[in-house]
């Protein structure tokens, strides 16, 4: 019997390791963020330039198709240390589950936003992320007197340090990861009743093969993000097989986007993928 490949990746040939091509870029990626230590340095470093109260912020949904991007901002007690915790991404979803409970049974403060998508198409994910972002760190009390932020940084006068790959590198981010997934992936399971057909139980609203088709065939909800390329397409009045037959000329060449995503991961960078693009056309 065949060996399944989970991830889409082909087997290699039995006697000899994969090579690197033979391996997708988002599993290379996922064994390089698998390798990084989630803890406390950078928490001690903002403690050694005074700081007392900070603030792990981050985001989750920016590249669902559906609903609304969710962030988190969490104010841990200093030195504190939760056995498996780290970027949300990388976790099973009863470690989520079980690590927000003990994340808000420690946290000295912890607020949630979210913006929905109707903002998101008006103002493009990227703004849309950083709104999010910067509502859950003004509902924090205490206030933070510095912000650990993934990647980003934010229009507010709190000293910040902006980390890449912060939610795999800062415990205080990957705590912010982990309760605003929990948080979202509840919304998108009671999303799902309200906008039965989609499958937003299941993937969350991401741009997985399951959701594509379910676009093509039902078109997109109130909820969904038309300005991200797989929603926009599915509103088109022309099939996918008369654009590939030559009609590209018909619409902008940033909405095409014909890749199935695989699993959730990668469709989550097919939908940033997509709303980078609305964030170009909008900026």
């Amino acid at each position: 019997m065949g060996t399944l490949q989970l991830n889409g990746d082909p087997p290699p040939k039995p006697g000899r390791k994969a090579s690197p091509d033979e391996v997708s870029a988002a599993t290379r990626k996922m064994r390089m963020l698998r390798s990084l230590a989630c803890g406390n340095k950078y928490e001690k470093l903002a403690r050694a330039q005074g700081a007392t109260l900070i603030a792990g912020v981050d985001e989750v949904g920016r590249g669902a198709l559906f609903g609304p991007v969710v962030a988190a901002a969490v104010i841990l007690p200093a030195d504190t240390r939760i056995r498996g915790l780290r970027d949300s991404k990388q976790l099973l979803e009863e470690d989520r589950v079980r690590l927000d409970a003990v994340v808000r049974s420690r946290a000295i403060a912890l607020a949630i936003e979210e913006v929905d998508a109707e903002t998101i198409d008006r103002v493009n994910i990227y703004q849309a992320s950083r709104l999010a972002m910067t509502a859950a760190v003004m509902r924090l009390l205490p206030q933070p007197d510095h912000l650990l932020i993934d990647a980003l940084r934010l229009d507010l006068p709190h000293a910040q340090t902006s980390i890449i790959y912060g939610d795999s590198l800062s415990i205080s981010i990957a705590a912010a990861s982990v309760v605003a997934k929990v948080w979202r992936d509840a919304r998108m399971r009671e999303m799902d009743a309200q906008y039965p057909g989609y499958g937003l139980a299941s993937h969350k609203g991401y741009a997985t093969p399951e959701h594509r088709e379910a676009l093509r065939k039902l078109g997109p909800s109130l909820l969904h993000r038309k300005s991200f390329a797989p929603v926009l397409q599915a509103e088109l009045p022309w099939s996918e097989t008369e654009l590939l037959a030559g009609e590209e000329d018909l619409i902008c060449p940033t909405t095409l986007s014909h890749q199935p995503a695989q699993t959730e991961d990668a469709a989550d960078e097919t939908g940033r993928r997509s709303g980078a693009h609305a964030a170009q056309r909008s900026s």
